[in-house]
């Protein structure tokens, strides 16, 4: 089967990263688990907060792995504990956010089962770049302007 690429166009360089990105968007599992907000606190803030009710701190851990926030979750069994009935999954996860190029991430906090990841997105300035245009004395067939007067009149 043929892969029809999004990006396949002469006018658009350099954009496989993004290609590359949505190939891993499209590969992420989405079970679903843990529920979670994406929030715009100000211009240049967002924060996520996930759902992870039942687990501490050292039960989690945040990290960036290649451009991708992953958060996962993983409690341990307490064997001292007998259950008659336990309908609360202690179960592991994996949620994974891929973050465009120059998000930050500040911090992030356990409040009552909601773990808030604070992000920060640079305002993007306007550049503008004048490229210079050097002038080249030297014609495709490597005589110079006047070597090719020369040849015509001679």
């Amino acid at each position: 089967m043929t892969r029809v690429s999004l990006f396949n166009s002469p006018l658009l360089l350099g954009f496989e990263q993004f290609e590359r990105t949505l190939d891993r968007i499209g590969r992420t599992p989405s079970d679903g688990y843990p529920p979670y907000n994406i929030e715009q606190l100000g211009e240049d803030q967002l924060r996520i907060t996930l759902a992870v009710a039942g687990f501490t701190d050292a039960d989690l851990t945040v990290q960036i792995e290649d451009n991708q926030l992953v958060v996962r979750g993983k409690q341990a069994d307490d064997k001292e504990r007998l259950f008659l009935h336990r309908g609360i999954a202690a179960r592991q996860f994996q949620r994974a956010f891929v973050l465009a190029e120059g998000i930050e991430v500040t911090g992030a906090s356990l409040d009552n089962g909601l773990l808030n990841i604070d992000l920060r997105r640079p305002v993007p300035e306007a550049k503008v770049r004048t490229i210079a245009i050097n002038r080249s004395a030297a014609k495709p067939n490597g005589k110079t302007a006047i070597d090719v007067s020369t040849d015509v009149e001679g």
